[in-house]
């Protein structure tokens, strides 16, 4: 009896690995903000923990000459390891009515899991995008044009150089759907299908001025394109409960039924601001935060950016605002910039958009800092 507990407990393993590991391969498919290409995972620890540590390095390895009778002096970089909170943690619990967990026939359990896999990649692409919009470096511009946005990205080019960003093949744009008409315009575009399968499997669907060139169906208010490189973002994901299917007859609930379950836990970090660039038409809004007056509050100031004095904000929004949003439809909180006090702990990300005749004209992002909490 014991022997035949261990089988049923072995095979049960074996499926929860086996839908965990096609879920994530499912998963990384569908990513827009591919592991590699947009963001690195350079972590050590397990997510599942609730924490991992990354390292951050700003300077390079030092090069010296070497005297052969003396040797060399040695030297120690200031590679150190941050802490990385893992707070997003979500769950799938489809029921399947009618089965038993050892009933349900494997196309159905198949056809849960490619949705899983589907909508969990469009949550984390959310996520991971709001976390590089957040922390990048704002730049405004003029209205974009197929003349004149060759000629800004290769600004965007000028200024990571100077920002000593590797120019490694690994830079990549994330062009809105808008910016990607212009850029397929541009004779300086060059199609994927002329730079060979490595550039394919990114999912980039070329290259300009030497960045890799991928479509991001992203509608955050004014924004045009992103630009980056993977070493400087980091993402941290694993499973804290395998995919599995539970049997819910004894719930008291639910009789000769089902569920395709399975908990999903990660989170994303910007290593370095001039690394990931935000490029907004016609503008987006400059914000800073200083602490509030009542413990665990900070203020949000709009600095630059603004059409208007009427603001909105969110904390943490699942989705982004999208440009001529009814102020009805974003439903956020009023904001009077320098003087509302919002409820925060560190890491919290803060949207603020701007609204003109009732609706959403601009929008800017603040990722919330230690310094910018009162403390008690």
């Amino acid at each position: 009896m014991k022997f035949k507990i261990f089988l049923l407990q072995l095979f049960a393993h074996e499926h929860q690995e086996r839908w965990s590991k096609l879920v994530l391969a499912k998963l990384r498919n569908e990513l827009v903000l591919k592991d590699g290409v947009v963001f690195n995972n350079d972590y050590e620890g397990s997510p599942a923990a609730g924490i991992v540590k990354i390292p951050v390095r700003d300077e390079e390895v030092v090069v010296s000459d070497y005297d052969k009778a003396n040797g060399i002096q040695g030297t120690h970089g200031s590679t150190k390891y941050e802490n990385m909170p893992i707070t997003k943690d979500k769950a799938i619990n489809e029921i399947i009515d009618g089965y038993d967990s050892k009933a349900v026939p494997d196309n159905l359990v198949a056809d849960r899991l490619d949705s899983a896999s589907y909508m969990m990649a469009k949550q984390i692409d959310t996520d991971g995008g709001t976390t590089l919009l957040t922390a990048a470096t704002v730049e405004n511009e003029t209205e974009l044009t197929k003349d004149n946005i060759y000629g800004k990205i290769v600004d965007i080019r000028t200024r990571m150089n100077k920002a000593n960003i590797p120019n490694d093949g690994k830079r990549y744009i994330l062009a809105v759907p808008d910016a990607m008409a212009l850029i397929l315009k541009s004779p300086e575009f060059i199609s994927a299908s002329s730079l060979g399968d490595e550039v394919k499997v990114t999912g980039a669907v070329g290259k300009i001025a030497g960045f890799l060139v991928i479509e991001w169906n992203d509608t955050t208010a004014n924004l045009m394109m992103l630009a980056g490189h993977p070493r400087f973002a980091t993402r941290a994901m694993d499973f804290s409960v395998p995919i599995h299917l539970q049997d819910l007859s004894g719930s008291g609930k639910y009789i000769g039924a089902s569920a395709v379950q399975g908990r999903k836990v990660y989170d994303h970090k910007v290593l370095r601001s001039v690394a990931i660039r935000a490029i907004y038409s016609p503008g987006s809004m400059v914000l800073s935060a200083a602490a509030g007056a009542a413990a665990g509050t900070t203020k949000v100031t709009v600095n630059a950016g603004n059409s208007g004095t009427t603001y909105a904000y969110k904390k943490n929004p699942a989705t982004r605002a999208i440009y001529d949003m009814t102020t009805a439809k974003y439903a956020g909180t009023t904001l009077t910039s320098g003087a509302t006090e919002i409820a925060v702990t560190e890491g919290d990300i803060i949207e603020v958009v701007n609204l003109m005749a009732g609706k959403v004209a601009n929008v800017g992002y603040l990722t919330v800092k230690a310094g910018q909490i009162k403390t008690v």
